[in-house]
Protein backbone atom coordinates (compact mmCIF):
# COMPACT_ATOMS: atom_id res chain seq x y z
CA UNK A 1 0.00 0.00 0.00
CA UNK A 2 0.93 3.62 -1.03
CA UNK A 3 0.60 5.54 2.00
CA UNK A 4 2.14 9.16 0.73
CA UNK A 5 -1.39 9.80 -1.21
CA UNK A 6 -3.18 9.20 2.26
CA UNK A 7 -0.95 10.85 4.36
CA UNK A 8 -1.10 14.38 2.01
CA UNK A 9 -4.62 14.38 2.27
CA UNK A 10 -4.18 13.59 5.93
CA UNK A 11 -1.98 16.65 6.23
CA UNK A 12 -4.15 18.98 4.90
CA UNK A 13 -7.12 17.99 7.32
CA UNK A 14 -4.75 18.60 9.88
CA UNK A 15 -4.00 21.49 8.91
CA UNK A 16 -8.07 22.36 8.34
CA UNK A 17 -8.48 21.27 11.89
CA UNK A 18 -6.01 22.77 13.43
CA UNK A 19 -7.24 26.43 11.84
CA UNK A 20 -10.34 25.79 13.02
CA UNK A 21 -9.23 24.93 16.70
CA UNK A 22 -7.80 28.33 16.72
CA UNK A 23 -10.32 30.07 15.24
CA UNK A 24 -13.39 28.69 17.48
CA UNK A 25 -11.10 29.60 20.74
CA UNK A 26 -10.58 32.76 19.17
CA UNK A 27 -14.72 32.78 18.70
CA UNK A 28 -14.96 31.42 22.23
CA UNK A 29 -13.02 34.11 23.89
CA UNK A 30 -14.16 37.14 21.98
CA UNK A 31 -18.08 36.51 21.41
CA UNK A 32 -20.29 39.19 23.04
CA UNK A 33 -23.82 40.13 22.80
CA UNK A 34 -27.46 38.21 23.96
CA UNK A 35 -26.32 34.43 22.87
CA UNK A 36 -23.10 34.86 24.89
CA UNK A 37 -23.60 32.02 27.08
CA UNK A 38 -25.01 29.24 24.69
CA UNK A 39 -22.10 30.46 21.82
CA UNK A 40 -19.35 30.38 24.22
CA UNK A 41 -20.43 26.98 25.48
CA UNK A 42 -21.02 25.90 22.01
CA UNK A 43 -17.43 26.56 20.95
CA UNK A 44 -15.82 25.83 23.48
CA UNK A 45 -17.45 21.86 22.97
CA UNK A 46 -16.04 22.43 19.57
CA UNK A 47 -12.74 23.51 19.82
CA UNK A 48 -12.14 20.80 22.58
CA UNK A 49 -13.14 18.11 20.02
CA UNK A 50 -10.55 19.84 17.81
CA UNK A 51 -7.64 19.30 20.48
CA UNK A 52 -8.21 15.63 20.53
CA UNK A 53 -8.85 15.18 16.59
CA UNK A 54 -5.27 17.08 15.77
CA UNK A 55 -3.94 14.56 17.99
CA UNK A 56 -5.43 11.71 16.26
CA UNK A 57 -4.94 13.27 12.49
CA UNK A 58 -0.93 13.57 13.20
CA UNK A 59 -0.89 10.72 14.76
CA UNK A 60 -2.00 8.73 11.81
CA UNK A 61 0.28 10.64 9.74
CA UNK A 62 3.42 9.47 11.59
CA UNK A 63 2.05 5.71 11.60
CA UNK A 64 1.71 5.68 7.38
CA UNK A 65 5.25 6.69 7.87
CA UNK A 66 5.36 11.05 7.05
CA UNK A 67 6.07 13.66 9.24
CA UNK A 68 3.01 15.56 10.44
CA UNK A 69 3.18 19.56 9.95
CA UNK A 70 3.62 21.38 13.21
CA UNK A 71 3.91 25.28 12.29
CA UNK A 72 1.68 27.79 11.68
CA UNK A 73 3.63 28.88 8.58
CA UNK A 74 2.90 24.72 7.01
CA UNK A 75 -0.52 24.85 8.62
CA UNK A 76 -1.43 28.01 6.51
CA UNK A 77 -0.06 26.58 3.38
CA UNK A 78 -2.06 23.90 3.56
CA UNK A 79 -5.28 24.43 5.09
CA UNK A 80 -8.51 25.96 2.82
CA UNK A 81 -9.81 27.62 5.38
CA UNK A 82 -9.06 31.20 6.27
CA UNK A 83 -8.39 32.96 9.54
CA UNK A 84 -10.07 34.50 12.00
CA UNK A 85 -11.46 37.69 11.55
CA UNK A 86 -10.99 39.67 15.03
CA UNK A 87 -13.45 42.15 14.69
CA UNK A 88 -16.96 40.57 13.74
CA UNK A 89 -20.51 40.13 15.54
CA UNK A 90 -21.50 37.01 17.63
CA UNK A 91 -23.75 36.53 14.70
CA UNK A 92 -20.87 36.69 12.00
CA UNK A 93 -18.77 34.27 13.47
CA UNK A 94 -21.55 31.40 13.73
CA UNK A 95 -21.57 32.08 9.91
CA UNK A 96 -17.75 32.09 9.70
CA UNK A 97 -17.23 28.79 11.77
CA UNK A 98 -20.58 27.10 9.57
CA UNK A 99 -18.68 27.73 6.49
CA UNK A 100 -15.22 26.73 8.09
CA UNK A 101 -16.94 23.57 9.00
CA UNK A 102 -18.26 23.05 5.37
CA UNK A 103 -14.76 23.51 4.11
CA UNK A 104 -13.54 20.91 6.32
CA UNK A 105 -16.04 18.21 5.51
CA UNK A 106 -15.02 18.88 1.27
CA UNK A 107 -11.35 17.88 2.69
CA UNK A 108 -12.72 14.74 4.88
CA UNK A 109 -14.41 13.75 1.86
CA UNK A 110 -11.21 14.32 -0.32
CA UNK A 111 -9.62 12.12 2.40
CA UNK A 112 -12.23 9.65 2.82
CA UNK A 113 -11.69 8.73 -1.47
CA UNK A 114 -8.15 8.36 -1.43
CA UNK A 115 -8.31 6.17 1.69
CA UNK A 116 -10.56 4.06 0.14
CA UNK A 117 -8.78 3.67 -2.62
CA UNK A 118 -5.65 3.00 -1.00
CA UNK A 119 -8.29 0.54 1.33
CA UNK A 120 -6.66 2.18 3.99
CA UNK A 121 -9.41 1.05 6.75
CA UNK A 122 -7.76 2.62 9.75
CA UNK A 123 -7.47 6.24 7.89
CA UNK A 124 -11.50 5.74 6.56
CA UNK A 125 -12.68 5.09 10.29
CA UNK A 126 -10.71 8.12 11.69
CA UNK A 127 -12.63 10.22 8.65
CA UNK A 128 -15.98 8.20 8.79
CA UNK A 129 -16.28 9.65 12.55
CA UNK A 130 -14.62 13.25 11.62
CA UNK A 131 -17.32 13.63 9.29
CA UNK A 132 -20.09 12.88 11.35
CA UNK A 133 -19.00 15.17 14.20
CA UNK A 134 -18.28 18.13 11.55
CA UNK A 135 -21.41 17.65 9.96
CA UNK A 136 -23.58 17.40 13.43
CA UNK A 137 -21.34 21.03 14.62
CA UNK A 138 -22.31 22.30 11.02
CA UNK A 139 -25.95 21.56 12.00
CA UNK A 140 -25.56 23.19 15.63
CA UNK A 141 -24.06 26.36 14.39
CA UNK A 142 -26.43 26.78 11.49
CA UNK A 143 -29.56 26.47 14.01
CA UNK A 144 -27.95 29.09 15.85
CA UNK A 145 -28.22 31.87 13.97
Amino acid sequence: MNNKPVANELKKLLADSYVLYLKTQNYHWNVTGANFKSLHDLFQLQYEDLTLAVDEIAERIRTLGEVAPGSFKSFLELTSLEEANDNITAEQMVKDLSSSQEKILNTLKTALKVAQNAEDEATIGILVDRITTHEKNKWMLDSSI
